[in-house]
């Protein structure tokens, strides 16, 4: 959470069932030492304490008790009004959503909210039928027309009122994702009406059923970055190969994922949707070489060959790079040891990138299986250093230079 260091966030907590949820967040921020301030609506103390929040953010809870008791003699919404960089309303009720709909202003909550000029951050939790409404759905239409509201859709699953179906609020950990995307971005949606193909992870190169070539990535990277590419308003196709993990994405209608395991399952699902892409982001870690044969049940000891026939695997990059289209731009990655710019500016050429990723993985925190990462933004004119960081920001980086990356040269 190194992007959050400095920024002050601060939780606004509705009445609903879904409050519990806010607790692992409320922690997980303050344990990381990040400046975090909850407030409580009325509603909301049903569910959750003052002392629980307090305990967990490390800082005194506010409610509407509070209203004209600010810390500095002021008026409280005022005061954390001026000192949020970010606020996150969870959950979001019906009640509270229809009011910032409408300009209201009768709580500390909503008064904080017109006191403030940051981006809101919205997670909406209710009953399936209530979030249905017409009406609710029109209120909730009409705050994500604001620049300043950014809105997690619901996600789908049983309720606590027993019913299954939309309204379940999004997870702590895709909250988490997104105050630090906004944290970053500021709420820009600079990708908007683009599509970017991603691929993620490791390819598994089978010898029979239980034994393959493989390596450690564990496809974070390529997450992250489509995690950012969401954030910023893209529709994602994301390809990715076993995962050890489950990750945290917002229930949306633009991310696709394709699971695969080979690298020829992953050929084929590139050609599939690479016609229909505006960037590629090549972060898998595929294989160079295979059997040449795979053996179709578990080989006894005794039958392993004591030399193992390979082949090469196709560079997939490069071959797409023949096909590529004078709008599509083509971002390599490239995990080194030792000297890293020289091999990735070799590969940047031979495969015709527009711009390639060069990463250290013999560096404390970087590489695979890391939740952090650093590394080299590398063009045929270009060498920028990515500084250590979460995953998050270094892929939010890399789209920041994306944008000026040029298509790239076919080969």
């Amino acid at each position: 959470m190194t992007a959050l260091a400095d920024s002050h966030i601060l939780i606004a907590v509705g009445g609903g069932i879904a409050a519990y949820k806010v607790c692992s967040l409320i922690s997980s921020l303050g344990k990381a030492g990040i400046a975090v301030r909850v407030l409580l609506t009325d509603a909301a103390q049903a569910f959750i304490t003052p002392l629980t929040v307090a305990t967990l953010s490390r800082h005194r809870a506010y409610t509407d008790g509070d209203f004209w008791q600010g810390d500095q003699g002021r008026p409280l919404h005022i005061e954390l009004g001026e000192w949020a960089d970010l606020i996150l309303i969870a959950p979001l009720t019906a009640h509270t959503l229809a009011k910032l709909a409408h300009g209201l202003a009768d709580n500390l909550l909503t008064n904080t909210i017109l006191a403030s000029r940051c981006p809101v951050l919205l997670a909406p939790a209710m009953n399936t039928e209530m979030w249905e409404q017409v009406s609710v759905q029109r209120n909730w239409q009409q705050v994500q027309a604001d620049p300043r509201y950014h809105g997690l859709a619901t996600g789908v699953g049983l309720l606590a009122c027993d019913r299954l179906g939309p309204g379940r609020m999004a997870e702590p950990e895709a909250l988490e994702i997104a105050i630090e995307s906004l944290a970053i971005t500021g709420g820009k949606r600079d990708l908007v009406g683009k599509h970017l193909l991603i691929t993620a992870g490791s390819t598994r190169e089978f010898l029979d059923p239980v034994r393959f070539i493989g390596n450690p990535s564990t496809g974070k990277m390529g997450i992250a970055l489509a995690q950012a590419a969401l954030a910023r308003g893209a529709t994602v196709t994301l390809i990715h190969g076993p995962l050890s993990f489950t990750p945290a994405f917002p229930q949306t209608e633009k991310l696709t994922l394709i699971p695969i395991t080979t690298a020829r399952e992953l050929a084929t699902e590139l050609d599939r949707h690479f016609p229909d892409a505006d960037w590629l982001l090549m972060a898998a870690a595929v294989a160079d070489v295979r059997p040449t044969t795979t053996a179709p049940h578990k080989l006894a000891k005794a039958e392993l060959p004591q030399a193992l026939p390979l082949e090469p695997v196709p560079d997939l990059i490069a071959t797409l790079s023949q096909r590529k289209q004078p709008h599509q731009k083509l971002i390599g990655f490239a995990a080194q040891t030792g000297e890293i710019i020289p091999p990735a500016l070799g590969k940047l050429e031979r495969k015709g990138l527009g711009a390639i990723v060069a990463n250290p993985i013999d560096q404390p925190g970087a590489g695979f299986g890391s939740d952090t990462n650093r590394g080299i933004w590398l063009t045929a004119t270009q060498q920028i250093p990515l500084p250590a960081g979460s995953k998050l920001a270094m892929a939010h980086r890399i789209l920041d230079l994306g944008h000026g990356c040029a298509a790239g040269v076919s080969i």
